[in-house]
C-alpha cells in the first residue's frame, strides 16, 4: 500500500517515512499540497497523511478536494495545534482522523489499520 505523506517539515516527513517503511508501506513524500496535487497518483486503497499546518494550499483544504474525488484515498490529518484551534475543523470535516505532534509508532499504526 502506498502511504502519501504531505509535511512541510521536512524531519517529520522523513521520520514518518522511516516508520511506514519499517510497517512494510510505500511512503512517498511531498512537502506542501499543491506538489501533491500536481505529481501524486492516488488510488482508493492508499493513504494519504496531511499536515493541517501547510504552506500554500491549506491541510483542510487539502482534505476536502481529496474528499470530493469521486475514488478518494483514506486520509488521516497531522497536527501540533491545540484541540481548542481543531474544534470548527473538527464540525467541517466530520469522520476526519486527526492525530496530534509528536506521533508515536503506535498512533500511525492504529490509525492506518
Amino acid at each position: 500500500m502506498v502511504v502519501h505523506i504531505v509535511e512541510d517539515d521536512d524531519a517529520v516527513a522523513d521520520a514518518l517515512a522511516i516508520a511506514l517503511e519499517n510497517m512494510d508501506h510505500h511512503p512517498k513524500t511531498y512537502s506542501d499540497g499543491e506538489t501533491f496535487l500536481s505529481c501524486a497518483s492516488w488510488s482508493a486503497g492508499d493513504w494519504v497523511i496531511v499536515d493541517l499546518g501547510l504552506p500554500g494550499i491549506s491541510g483542510s483544504d487539502l482534505v476536502r478536494q481529496l474528499k470530493e474525488q469521486p475514488d478518494p484515498p483514506r486520509v488521516v490529518a497531522i497536527t501540533g495545534k491545540p484541540y481548542v484551534s481543531l474544534v470548527r475543523l473538527l464540525r467541517d470535516l466530520p469522520g476526519l482522523t486527526i492525530l496530534r505532534k509528536p506521533l508515536s509508532i503506535e498512533m500511525l499504526f492504529a490509525a492506518l489499520a
